[in-house]
């Protein structure tokens, strides 16, 4: 764990040591059934709850950005709506266990009351439940603050991981601060939560996707560093880096994929053809990973890769 001052790096100078380092890789597109002619992409690892492998994927038209999230369940590797579950109006899905209990979290878009096809802001809303089909609602993010996520610390209190943007976090920085439990998460713990500070240069941005416990109490996070090119297009590559709880103290962050690490595929938009956006990692105990990603707002995808956290515990 560095104890010197961080100094931020650049998309950039990121890339140029993830391209110095090649890896052994394999890649996955992931398919589904049962949503139409709709795109899943931006999905959650899978995890086992209740006794079945389910992950959570963001659904929409091509042309649209008013998505659901479903809940997904795999036969003979095909993955669809598993059946008779609610569905959820937000985009993004996040997961986690706190105390054996099952938390999901998403975005829901909010819509000009003069024109409801304007979005106008969005809130991350936070649904808990020890079972898939019983989840209820109990508390929402301030609002425009997206990538809002939480895990369970050692000793039993709740890590939580926010995103400021504006007067304190410029395009967006990532936020961390720790709460005796659920009861406590509100409003007021999202926005006074510390700002971790020398993460991204001002141009550039990123946020917290899935957080990890590791064998020494610290928390791996995966996430995305972003950048703009001339042309207005985004930039989105993953991106993990650790931090010390108890200190705040973190490491730099590194890049662990890529847009060109997957097959050329159908985008959104132009603009988000280069965007991949982590969704969730599975460490497989044997030093490799599984990572799962949007690609360009359209596509899900699985890549085995080095476990990107070994070198923190």
């Amino acid at each position: 764990m560095t104890t010197e001052p961080i100094q931020p790096k650049t998309c950039k100078q990121l890339l140029e040591t993830f391209y110095a380092n090649p890896r052994k890789m394999n890649v996955e597109k992931l398919v589904f059934s049962g949503v139409g002619n709709r795109d899943v992409y931006n999905i959650t690892a899978p995890f086992r709850y209740g006794g079945e492998e389910v992950l959570l994927g963001r659904v929409e038209e091509r042309d649209s950005e008013f998505s659901q999230v479903f809940f997904f369940t795999c036969n003979n590797q095909v993955w669809s709506p598993r059946i008779h579950t609610h569905t959820y109006n937000l985009q993004d899905p996040c997961t986690t266990i706190i105390k054996g209990e099952l938390i999901v979290g998403g975005v829901e878009v909010i819509t000009s009351a003069k024109n409801p096809d304007k979005i106008v802001s969005w809130v991350t809303q936070f649904y808990r439940g020890f079972q898939i089909d019983s989840l209820c609602h109990f508390s929402s993010g301030p609002g425009t603050m997206k990538d809002i996520r939480l895990i369970e610390l050692t000793d039993g209190r709740v890590g939580v991981f926010t995103r400021p943007q504006g007067a304190r976090g410029g395009r967006g920085q990532i936020g961390f601060t720790i709460i005796d439990s659920l009861d406590d998460l509100n409003e007021q713990t999202f926005i006074a939560a510390e700002v971790l500070r020398n993460q991204f240069v001002p141009e550039e941005w990123g946020g917290a996707n899935e957080a990890h416990l590791l064998s020494n109490g610290h928390v791996g996070v995966l996430g995305h560093i972003a950048c703009f090119d001339r042309s207005d297009h985004k930039h989105y590559y993953s991106m993990v880096f650790s931090i010390n709880p108890g200190t705040c103290e973190i490491t730099p962050i590194k890049i662990i994929a890529t847009r060109s690490d997957f097959p050329r595929g159908p985008g959104k938009r132009p603009d988000l053809v280069d965007v991949i956006f982590s969704g969730g990692l599975i460490r497989l105990g044997n030093g490799r990973a599984v990572l799962s990603v949007g690609v360009s707002d359209a596509e899900a995808y699985h890549i085995e890769i080095p476990d990107p956290f070994i070198e923190y515990e």
